[in-house]
């Protein structure tokens, strides 16, 4: 079975994971930032808003 990443409780969930599991640095910062955007967005119920940092959290630990 395959995540549906469309859905931004488990796109959450796996960006965390990856935030915990990236060593120090400038991009784990900079994904911890879009990851509590993310949080912050997620919390005013704004879906897209947490989609994109969460996409953007992901991209900074690439």
């Amino acid at each position: 079975m395959t995540l549906d990443m469309s859905r931004p409780s488990l796109k959450m969930k796996a960006v965390e994971s990856a935030c915990k599991d990236a060593s120090a640095g400038p991009k784990k910062d900079a994904a911890l930032k879009h990851l509590l955007a993310a949080e912050k967005a997620q919390k005013a119920r704004s879906e897209a808003e947490t989609n994109m940092e969460l996409d953007a959290a992901r991209s900074a630990l690439e």
